[in-house]
């Protein structure tokens, strides 16, 4: 995610070519580069399928994690099967709001949580990978997911998801990926320049249209790119301004994110976006050759990187039948 954007597979995004850099700002096309800016800040409707799942009552609460709160969601009854959501680079638990519900609506207890520097969680010195899966895993404790529960990680959260299958397997039922390009991390990581504070806004409308998805891609439910902008946003001194800590990747220590995925003691799944461009002709290919054998693999039609601001419905089905 960055000022002009936030966050953080088989063939290329819609306007853009399997070659492109998948985090560069290029091209002209505004659908891409700004897809909010024509609404003028302006709430786009809705489907009352996602209407209903946002207004889904729901805990939300912190947890402290070596000196900084983590901010966790949760839905369902405790004591039924545990889910815990992990979201990727730049967002927040908010992003997995039009999820969570259709899975507590199948029988599960279901917590999604805001790594440390995202969200409304604080923000600390430095990050690493170790730390969050503490974060996890208090997360789980405090939202009641039981002594052991399922994971699903996007993007970033599927490096800790695999970790904890690695590491924790007393406690993680299951972990599925869903596009992360492991085999390609040091390749695809966006490029990093000199971190600097975030711009500010001076009212939620500029700020909406500054918004674009990182890698680029299109926007196929605006309704969707709306919510995720608006609950990356915070109110600040001087108008609004992007939640993640603009420092976390000065400050991080990442790990051997194959090497989890291929010591995972836990069952695992993978599940990618068919159109994401960070997850191209070859690579899943690549996966399954560090993955461990066993490991699911579903691919979700016309789905982008961001799979469930594209297909959400089909993310919630594909979640649901890998799900115990």
């Amino acid at each position: 995610m960055r000022d002009a954007g936030p966050a953080d597979g088989g063939g290329p995004a819609a306007g853009l070519s399997p070659t492109d850099e998948p985090f560069a700002a290029t091209g002209g096309d505004v659908s891409l580069l700004a897809p909010l800016a024509g609404l003028a800040g302006a709430r786009p409707a809705a489907p009352d399928w996602f209407e209903a799942a946002i207004a889904t009552a729901h805990d939300r609460a912190h947890v402290e994690v070596e000196g900084v709160p983590v901010e966790w969601l949760g839905w369902g009854e405790a004591g039924r099967p545990g889910v815990l959501l992990l979201h990727g680079n730049g967002a927040n638990a908010d992003w997995w709001r039009f999820i969570a519900p259709f899975l507590a609506s199948a029988g599960m207890r279901v917590a999604a949580l805001s790594w440390s520097g995202m969200g409304n969680s604080g923000h600390r010195a430095r990050y690493a990978t170790e730390t969050f899966l503490a974060e996890a895993l208090a997360a789980a404790e405090a939202a009641g997911l039981g002594a052991r529960f399922a994971v699903a990680g996007h993007s970033f959260g599927g490096v800790p998801a695999a970790a904890l299958a690695a590491l924790h397997p007393e406690r993680v039922a299951r972990a599925i990926i869903i596009d992360t390009p492991f085999a390609l991390l040091d390749e695809r990581r966006p490029p990093r320049g000199p971190a600097r504070p975030h711009r500010v806004h001076p009212d939620l409308e500029t700020a909406l249209a500054r918004f674009r998805w990182a890698p680029v891609q299109p926007s196929p439910n605006l309704f969707i790119t709306d919510f995720i902008a608006r609950t990356s946003l915070r109110k600040v001194d001087g108008g609004w301004s992007w939640k993640f800590d603009p420092y976390l990747w000065e400050h991080f220590a990442f790990g051997d994110a194959n090497q989890w995925l291929a010591g995972a003691r836990a069952p695992l799944a993978y599940v990618w976006g068919e159109q994401s461009l960070l997850v191209q002709a070859g690579v899943v290919q690549r996966i399954r050759a560090i993955a461990p054998a066993g490991t699911r693999f579903v691919g979700i039609p016309e789905a982008h990187h961001h799979v469930m601001a594209d297909q959400p419905l089909a993310l919630v089905a594909a979640l649901r039948a890998l799900l115990p």
